[in-house]
């Protein structure tokens, strides 16, 4: 009980500090409820039946009374600081791949090129059976990351499965610092259109989007494609920073109001531009949220930029850590932010989501209106609205459910052991054959899955089950689940095009990684073939920018 007595001795100091200060009746309710909770914590403690876990009790309480307030103010105790820091920094010391667990079996899903597992010769679809003789079976991707990861130089040894080897072997490595690239790719899309992917904000961003579009430039990029699509955010100040790479010095890029005035401030470009006039297509989606919607909205609000894809999240607040005792803290959300225009854009209710994340209807009459630059209307409420929609691809349900029982990745790690190479990524195809040698292999697993329109029909069956009438409906009932498996048999041609794209990014990224996976897609990705239609059209591009 010492934590409560530690609870106590704070809260009568608390109290002694209270009784002089002017706002007795907000301070005096809040010693109140902290001795109601305290005596309550107490209580329960002591006397429910069952054995209590004091600290998971009290973070079941923390964590509730936080998420009455937003989504985004959040408690983070000892244990995952590291894990926040590596969110915010986008360093760790580790072996420098992404592993997730697929069918039960810790796997790599992609290594880092360059750092310590792919010098180590580890392979996307490899299997980690063992790790310095823990046996990973039943372990949770978040436990296997945090053995993966550790003291930078300490060495670490792993029994791997990999397809095409008949025994299991050693890879010996050593755990390195790891500094995730906030733009793991850009490239060229064809001979004057650069391409950039924006991955995170976390520290040096602003720096590496400067590098690439000067990189880019060199390999005579004219137009840039700047991809923000499910973008989560991250430090404010490199926002700004991005911003500045396209936009001049001294200009205003967002301003943060706050209940106390420190956390009011007005944060301006503090650098010369590195290009203020290449056209730019800026590509969002409901996934793009936070200083990712800075950044498009600035370029929106100063006519910078087209804005293509589909409305972003809607996450116009900023959170600020406080420490707390024994190594804990709070992330919590102290302003909010408003864009030159004058608009926020954080959605007006946290709640009103739909199942994708995307932000709910908000009726007109809750609205305001700004402009931009040039004078274009724009509106707050919720996210960033795109200049030009594209809207969301669906995958079908065949396809979906391929996704989901690993049955691209696991065909992409067969189909790289049984060829050596294949062309470069732009232009790697399937043929008509290969596809038909998937759908062979697809149908060897005993593939099914289970349709919406099979599982309202299976209630319905149940339900008409229990009518009078029954042996009457039973004949049509029949007849629809026939044709419902006849329209099954054929889904693998049907969408053949969505599947053979998944294969083709899948089996590109085996032999170039991640640039394979992003390059394979630009002929195929419907933002970008927006983006590279209206940059090829700079009348059309500055139509979309005019009032």
């Amino acid at each position: 009980m010492k934590n409560l007595k530690y609870f106590i001795v704070i809260a009568a100091i608390f109290i002694t500090a209270v009784a002089a200060h002017p706002n007795k009746d907000k301070y005096f309710e809040i010693v109140k409820n902290l001795d109601i909770f305290a005596t309550l914590y107490k209580e329960v403690n002591a006397y429910y039946v069952d054995e209590v876990n004091p600290s998971t009790v009290m973070r079941t309480g923390i964590e509730a009374m936080l998420a009455s307030l937003d989504p985004y103010t959040n408690y983070i105790p000892e244990d995952d600081i590291e894990n926040y820091r590596t969110a915010a920094t986008g360093e760790y010391a580790g072996i420098g791949a992404i592993v997730d667990v697929k069918d039960g079996v810790s796997t790599i899903i992609l290594p880092y090129e360059g750092f310590a597992a792919d010098r180590a010769g580890l392979k996307i679809g490899d299997q980690i059976i063992r790790l310095n003789g823990i046996h990973l079976k039943d372990k949770s991707t978040a436990e296997t990351r945090q053995l993966l990861n550790g003291q930078a130089r300490s060495e670490i040894t792993l029994k791997i499965r990999r397809y095409g080897v008949e025994k299991l072997f050693d890879v010996k490595l050593k755990r390195e610092k790891i500094i995730i690239k906030n733009v793991p790719f850009h490239g060229m899309v064809n001979e004057s259109i650069g391409y950039m992917r924006l991955t995170d904000f976390t520290t040096k961003a602003g720096n590496e989007v400067r590098g690439a579009l000067l990189d880019l430039k060199e390999l005579g990029a004219e137009k840039i494609i700047l991809d923000l699509r499910g973008n989560p955010g991250g430090l404010l100040n490199e926002a700004v920073n991005i911003c500045n790479v396209f936009i001049p010095q001294n200009m205003e890029v967002v301003t943060t109001r706050g209940k106390m005035e420190e956390w009011t401030q007005l944060y301006n470009t503090l650098n010369l531009s590195t290009d203020t006039e290449i056209p730019l297509a800026v590509l969002i989606s409901n996934g793009s949220a936070s200083a990712s919607e800075i950044v498009s909205g600035v370029m929106q609000d100063y006519d910078r930029g087209v804005l293509i894809g589909r409305k972003s999240y809607g996450k116009g607040l900023v959170q600020q850590t406080r420490p707390l005792a024994y190594n804990s803290q709070l992330k919590v959300t102290t302003a909010k932010y408003y864009i030159p225009s004058g608009r926020c854009i954080q959605a007006l209710d946290y709640s009103n989501r739909n199942p994708d994340g995307s932000v709910g209807k908000v009726p007109d009459s809750l609205k305001s209106e700004f402009a931009t630059a040039n004078g274009r209307l724009v509106f707050d409420g919720g996210g960033v609205d795109p200049d030009i929609l594209v809207e969301r691809h669906d995958y079908a349900p065949v396809t979906l459910s391929l996704l989901q029982n690993n049955l691209i990745f696991h065909y992409a790690t067969e189909y790289h052991f049984e060829h050596d190479s294949i062309a470069n990524p732009k232009i790697f195809r399937l043929s008509e054959k290969d596809y038909a040698s998937f759908v062979t292999w697809v149908e060897s697993k005993n593939f099914s899955y289970q349709t919406e329109l099979e599982y309202q029909l299976n209630l319905l069956g149940n339900i008409a089950q229990g009518d009078v009438n029954y042996e009457e409906i039973k004949p049509a009932i029949s007849a629809l689940e026939n044709s419902i498996s006849d329209t099954k048999q054929k889904d693998l041609q049907t969408y053949n095009y969505e599947i053979q794209t998944l294969l083709e990014q899948e089996i590109t990224s085996r032999y170039y990684l991640e640039r394979g996976m992003i390059e394979s897609t630009f002929e195929k990705d419907r933002d970008i073939l927006k983006a590279v239609e209206v940059l090829s059209d700079l009348d059309q591009y500055n139509k979309f920018l005019q009032k």
